[in-house]
C-alpha cells in the first residue's frame, strides 16, 4: 500500500513447520533491508517442541520509520492452506492472497484457501509446487518460488534477493544454492505474465546510507552485540525459551575474544557463578526467562546484600509456571522489581525496541559497577525475536574503563561497606594487597562482618545509592513524544508495547485528538519526577500492558498516588494498536471509527 509517506506494506507468509516459512521470511526481510527500507519482522512458531504446527513470518516494509507490525497485512502467502485460512481475514480490502491453485490431491470441502478469500481481496493463484518440482526436482523449494513470484509481481529488485539467497546457503553445498536460485528465477517467470490487480505499490528507495549499512537484528542479537562491545568477560547460562539465542551467540563470539563461557546445569548455578565472577572483578552476565528468574531470586538477594555487580537479561514469556513458552507477555515485572526476600531493590531496565536492547545491555555493566548492584534488563519474546533494521554505530560505545586499584589501608581494616556520603562504598577485588575484607549474605557492618544492629543504616545505604541512577549518562531513562504541553490523553508505556503505543499516538493525532506518549525505560528506581510531570499535562492517562494485573500501572499508581486507566491483555500476542486507539478515543470522548484497522494482532494462535 502506498500512502502519503511512501511505501508501507506488510507481507505475511503462512505455512507448516518444515515448509520453509521462516526461512523465506528471513530472506524477504533481509532483501528489503538491503534495498534501503525500514523493516520490522516477527515470526510465530508452533508451541510443540518437535516442530509440528503453524509458522507465520510477518514482514513490514516501510520507506519511513515504523514502530510495530500492522493488524491487517497487505499480502498473505499460503504455503499451507489449513494454517493460512484463519488468517485470510487479516488481509486488508484490496490486498493480495497468493496461493497454490494446482493441488496434487483432493481436499475436503472448505479445505482450499480459494473458497475463503473475501470479495474485496485479490486472489493470485499459480502452480507453486509444480514450478518448484520442475525447477529443482523437489517441492521443498516452494518457499523460494513464492519469493520470485512476489519480486516480479511487485517489481522488487531481483539481485537483492539473489544475494541474500547466496549468503543464506553459503555454508551448504553449491548445488543447494544453485537450486534455490533456480527456484527463485522460476518464480520470477511465473509472475512475469500476471496482470496485477491489487493496489499494493512498492516505491523505490535510495539505499544509500541505509541499505548498505543497515543490519537486520533481533532483540536477542542486539543484547549479545551490546555485551560484546561492553567487554563482557564471563557468561554463565542455561537454555530457556526465549532467551537461549543470546547464549548461543555468545558461545560462538566470546571465546575468540578471550571471554569465558560456560553452560551450567541450571539457572541457580548460572546466577551463582555470575555473581561469583562479578565479585572477582569481571564483567559477568546471564540470561533467562520468568521461570529461571524465579529460581534466581535468592541469589539475586545475595548480590544486593553483598553489593556485587552482575547483569541479568530476562526475556519474558507467558506464565505462570512453564506457561506459554513460545508466546509473549509482560508479566514478570513484579518478579524483576520485587522478587526476593527482604528489601532487595535492584536496577531494572526495559528497552522498547531492538536498538534499545543493544544500548541497555551495553550500558548495564557500567550501571552495575557504578552502583555495585545487580542490573536486570527486562525484555520479552516479542522483542527477543523481533527483527528490525538497525544501523550500528561506527564506534564502540561501551568500552570498559581500566580499573584503578584502591590504595591499601595502613591498619589493614578495610571498610568494604563503608557508609559514605553518596552511599557507594569503596570496592576492592579479592586478592588486592592490604584490602582483605569479609563478604556474607548476613547483614553486616562496614567491615563486612555479621552485625544486625546496623541493619537500618545498611538498608538505607543500599536503597539511597540507587536513586541517582535515574540520571545515569548515556541512557534514556524516560522520554516523552507527541504533542507538547496540556493534552487530552497521555499514554504511558514500557517495554516492547511502546512501539504500538507510538503508532497509536500518531493515529490519534491524525484524528484530531491531542495526545502524547511517554516511555519509561528504567523501571527501578522509577523516574518519579518525569512521570509526575507527564501526568500533570494529561487529562487522562492510559497504561497498556501485556499482563493481566496491570503490574506497571500498579507500580506507578503506588509511587504517585494517582489513578490511571488500564488496558491489559494476555492473548500471547503483541498488543493491537486498534485496541489501544479505541481506549484513547473513549477517554477523549471521540466516537470510534468504523472499518478495518491497520494494526497487528494474532487471530488464531
Amino acid at each position: 500500500m502506498m500512502n502519503r509517506t511512501g511505501t508501507d506494506i506488510q507481507i505475511a507468509i503462512c505455512g507448516s513447520a518444515g515448509d520453509g516459512t521462516i526461512a523465506s521470511g528471513d530472506i524477504l526481510k533481509r532483501a528489503a533491508a538491503l534495498m534501503g527500507f525500514n523493516v520490522i519482522a516477527f515470526d510465530v512458531y508452533p508451541p510443540e517442541i518437535r516442530g509440528f504446527g503453524k509458522c507465520i513470518s510477518r514482514v513490514r516494509i516501510s520507506s519511513q520509520q515504523s514502530y510495530s507490525l500492522k493488524q491487517n497485512s497487505d499480502v498473505l502467502i499460503s504455503l499451507n492452506d489449513t494454517h493460512a485460512i484463519p488468517h485470510v481475514g487479516e488481509v486488508r480490502d484490496f490486498g493480495a492472497v497468493i496461493y497454490d491453485d494446482n493441488l496434487i490431491a483432493n481436499v475436503p470441502e472448505g479445505g482450499h484457501i480459494s473458497g475463503h478469500i473475501h470479495p474485496a481481496q485479490i486472489p493470485y493463484g499459480f502452480s507453486i509446487r509444480q514450478i518448484s518440482e520442475q525447477a529443482t526436482n523437489s517441492a521443498r523449494s516452494r518457499n523460494i518460488v513464492i519469493l520470485g513470484y512476489l519480486a516480479e509481481l511487485f517489481d522488487l529488485p531481483r539481485e537483492h534477493f539473489r544475494k541474500i539467497i547466496r549468503d543464506k546457503f553459503a555454508t551448504k553445498p553449491r548445488a543447494v544454492t544453485d537450486d534455490n536460485i533456480k527456484a527463485f528465477n522460476a518464480g520470477l517467470l511465473a509472475g512475469s505474465g500476471v496482470f496485477k490487480l491489487d493496489d499494493v505499490v512498492v516505491q523505490k528507495v535510495d539505499a544509500k546510507g541505509n541499505g548498505a549499512d543497515a543490519e537486520m537484528m533481533t532483540g536477542n542479537g542486539a543484547v549479545a552485540r551490546g555485551f560484546m562491545e561492553a567487554g563482557i568477560q564471563c557468561y554463565f547460562g542455561y537454555p530457556i525459551t526465549p532467551a537461549t539465542s543470546i547464549m548461543e551467540r555468545l558461545a560462538v563470539e566470546m571465546p575468540p575474544a578471550g571471554g569465558k563461557f560456560l553452560q551450567t546445569e541450571d539457572e541457580i548455578s548460572a546466577i551463582a557463578a555470575a555473581i561469583g565472577a562479578g565479585y572477582a572483578g569481571t564483567r559477568a552476565a546471564t540470561a533467562t526467562s520468568g521461570p529461571g528468574l524465579a529460581l534466581m531470586a535468592e541469589m539475586l538477594g545475595l548480590g544486593v546484600m553483598a553489593e556485587v555487580p552482575v547483569v541479568v537479561v530476562v526475556s519474558q514469556r507467558g506464565g505462570p509456571s512453564t506457561g506459554l513458552p513460545t508466546k509473549t507477555e509482560q508479566s514478570d515485572l513484579n518478579l524483576a522489581v520485587f522478587g526476593g526476600s527482604g528489601d532487595a531493590q535492584r536496577i531494572v531496565l526495559a528497552p522498547t525496541n531492538v536498538e534499545g536492547c543493544y544500548r541497555c545491555a551495553g550500558r548495564a555493566f557500567e550501571i552495575a559497577e557504578t552502583y555495585q548492584t545487580p542490573v536486570i534488563v527486562l525484555i520479552d519474546l516479542y522483542l527477543s525475536n523481533r527483527y528490525e533494521t538497525v544501523i550500528p554505530s561506527a564506534h564502540k560505545q561501551f568500552a570498559a574503563k581500566p580499573r584503578v586499584p584502591l590504595a591499601p589501608n595502613g591498619d589493614g581494616a578495610f571498610k568494604r561497606f563503608e557508609l559514605t556520603e553518596n552511599n557507594i562504598s569503596p570496592r576492592a577485588i579479592p586478592g588486592e594487597e592490604g584490602l582483605m575484607h569479609t563478604v556474607t549474605g548476613l547483614e553486616h557492618n562496614e567491615l563486612g562482618r555479621p552485625n544486625d544492629a546496623i541493619h537500618m543504616d545498611m538498608n538505607t545505604k543500599r536503597h539511597e545509592k540507587l536513586k541517582p541512577a535515574v540520571n545515569f549518562p548515556g541512557l534514556t531513562v524516560s522520554k516523552r513524544f507527541g504533542d507538547e504541553g496540556k493534552v487530552k490523553v497521555g499514554i504511558l508505556g514500557w517495554g516492547s508495547t511502546f512501539g504500538e503505543i507510538l503508532e497509536t499516538m500518531y493515529e490519534a493525532q491524525a484524528e484530531g485528538i491531542s495526545c502524547a506518549a511517554m516511555k519509561v525505560v528504567m523501571l527501578s528506581p522509577l523516574p518519579v519526577e518525569s512521570i509526575a510531570a507527564f501526568f500533570a499535562d494529561c487529562d487522562e492517562i492510559l497504561v497498556p500492558e501485556v499482563n493481566y494485573e496491570g503490574q506497571f500501572a500498579n507500580i506507578v499508581c503506588g509511587a504517585l498516588g494517582k489513578p490511571v486507566s488500564r488496558l491489559n491483555q494476555t492473548n500471547g500476542a503483541p498488543m493491537a494498536v486498534a485496541d489501544i486507539l479505541a481506549e484513547v478515543r473513549r477517554l477523549s470522548g471521540k466516537k470510534p471509527k468504523t472499518g478495518q484497522s491497520d494494526t497487528f494482532t494474532e487471530a488464531a494462535l
